[in-house]
């Protein structure tokens, strides 16, 4: 996997992304909507680095050479996102329809108050597994997230939903893991994607679509030491107002022998890209990673 997410901004300012969420809330959904198709065609005209990293990743999921329809669609389906997390965020979740699947397991634990980890990525929208799942059960929710790589996201949910902020567990202060933790261990929820790493981050190779790619150590590390469910998640767009919402009973437990560490640590991120793969090619356009996953050339 390329280490160039670090050093890429965001693709839009922050100042364009408040001009979208004051037209979704005063002009309304239709004509946020409607302004996606000349921004959409813009960046993939304009946006190459981008576009080539698009390109290589849907001919993967998509088995054939991905077409100028097909990028499109894939900004489209991010832009959507993007969009409608203004209106999630400020819970107008009237607005969207949310079709559940493997649900229950996770339902029992939040009933019986166990603390969980839902474990995801890159892939769809977190707040429609939020709105969509949890948004009308009493539980506390975390996310575990390298924060100072998504300055738009916090800058959004702070301007939308302030209280969501405390939500946010920083990956690299000093009290993140005890609170993830803490969490855990009073009944609640912590939400962590496992697709991306640091600079300084240890890694594995898996097999991903076909290819090698590398994947953060962390994740599996820290789910083997907390020794509580874990679970997969992916809240995939499914255009107009639709999402689906895909839960997943990962392990139990996480088990990994202090002997063999790496090789537990390999095969449990394996198990999880295989999933992640699956769903990749079940919903390619929402595949929000846009840079060179393999360090590819077209």
């Amino acid at each position: 996997m390329s280490r160039g997410w670090l050093d890429q901004q965001e693709r839009g300012s922050l100042l364009a992304y408040r001009v979208m969420v004051w037209v979704a809330f005063r002009l309304g959904r239709r004509v946020g909507r409607a302004l996606l198709y000349p921004i959409c065609a813009y960046f993939v005209v304009r946006s190459q680095e981008t576009s080539r990293s698009i390109q290589i990743f849907l001919d993967r999921a998509l088995n054939r050479r991905a077409s100028f329809q097909d990028r499109f669609r894939h900004y489209h389906c991010f832009a959507s996102t993007l969009l409608d997390r203004a209106y999630l965020l400020t819970q107008q979740y009237h607005r969207f329809t949310f079709d559940i699947h493997g649900a229950e397991a996770l339902l029992r634990c939040l009933e019986r108050k166990q603390g969980c980890i839902l474990l995801g990525s890159h892939l769809g929208s977190f707040e429609a597994v939020r709105a969509g799942a949890l948004s009308y059960r009493e539980v506390d929710l975390k996310l575990l997230m390298h924060a100072d790589n998504a300055a738009m996201f916090n800058a959004v949910v702070h301007q939308l939903a302030p209280s969501l902020s405390q939500s946010i567990i920083t990956i690299g202060s000093p009290d993140s893991m005890l609170r993830v933790k803490e969490c855990v261990d009073q009944g609640g929820v912590v939400g962590i994607l496992g697709d991306r790493f640091m600079k300084s981050e240890k890694t594995v190779t898996c097999q991903f679509l076909g290819k090698p790619a590398l994947f953060p150590a962390g994740p599996m590390l820290l789910l083997s030491v907390l020794k509580v469910p874990v679970f997969l998640f992916f809240g995939l767009y499914r255009g107009g107002n639709r999402y689906e919402v895909h839960f997943e009973l990962f392990a139990e437990q996480i088990e990994i022998e202090r002997q063999s560490r790496e090789r537990g640590i390999q095969q449990w991120t394996q198990y999880y890209v295989t999933r992640l793969e699956y769903y990749c090619r079940l919903a390619p356009y929402n595949w929000f990673n846009f840079y060179n996953y393999w360090d590819e050339t077209l």
